[in-house]
């Protein structure tokens, strides 16, 4: 009881800028929440789409494999459903990556939706709390202006006490959403990195079977197919740190 008396005492006592710091804040949590549910059910269900097309995969049935992608909504579904319809037009495994690299387009921006809000609620409570704290100070100045001297240094310490108030509960709702905003965006990562993953495993199997084939010995298969790897390897580390490079601009433009 006593902690939650506390809290009411410092809710009327920090000013009228408390509330909005508190409606932020409330924001910042139900995003939080919603997006933390949303990563983890598309995590879910991309593991266990591929993990049931993975069997298809082995067995080189572009029918079924195209049934398969139509019927499920996972994104690494629909990503490799696109690579199987370039498929169908051509044999490029440069033409074909494009055309999964533009299905998995489709699906990152609903992965990444709102997470930047977080960071952008943290400043706004920063901010709010700042201009209380300004605020309030302005008022007890002006307030002890024209006050007795004898009470004018405890009502400005106190005043000065409560202006503060506004302060600390700002930077109490950014921490925690600045480091909810890492998480989700980590979390996000992990999720386009399997994504990018399973996309690479699916084009080596396809390669494979079409060497496999066209008969081409297997050592040439497995030179191939090592050189496509590095190649995809340095492609996928080059977009990371353009992609934590955009996201530190984004960060640094929001903080300023």
């Amino acid at each position: 009881m006593e902690f939650f008396a506390a809290i009411v005492k410092f809710f009327q006592e920090g000013g009228l800028f408390i509330y909005p710091i508190a409606l932020v804040f409330a924001i910042g949590i139900a995003i939080t929440v919603e997006r933390w549910r949303y990563l983890n059910k598309e995590r879910a269900e991309n593991l266990k789409a591929f993990d049931d097309f993975l069997p298809l995969l082995r067995t080189d049935d572009h029918e079924k494999m195209t049934l398969f992608t139509r019927d499920n909504t996972a994104p690494v579904s629909r990503m490799i459903g696109c690579g199987l319809d370039m498929m169908k037009v051509t044999q490029q495994r440069g033409d074909v990556e494009q055309a999964m690299s533009e299905g998995m387009m489709e699906s990152v921006p609903r992965l990444e939706e709102r997470t930047g809000y977080l960071a952008v609620l943290a400043n706004v409570a920063t901010l709010l709390g700042l201009l209380g704290t300004i605020i309030g100070l302005i008022a007890a100045f002006t307030a002890v202006a024209n006050a007795d001297p004898a009470e004018k240094a405890k009502l400005l310490s106190l005043s000065i006490s409560v202006a503060m108030n506004t302060t600390a509960f700002g930077l109490i709702a950014a921490i925690p959403l600045l480091i909810f905003h890492a998480l989700l965006t980590n979390k996000t990562n992990k999720i386009i990195g399997g994504i990018e993953m399973a996309g690479v495993k699916f084009l080596n199997v396809m390669t494979l079977n079409r060497a496999i084939q066209a008969g081409i010995p297997k050592e040439s298969v497995q030179e191939f197919k090592l050189q496509e790897n590095k190649r995809i390897d340095k492609q996928y580390k080059d977009n990371q740190i353009k992609d934590n490079q955009a996201k530190e601009s984004q960060l640094t433009e929001s903080q300023i």
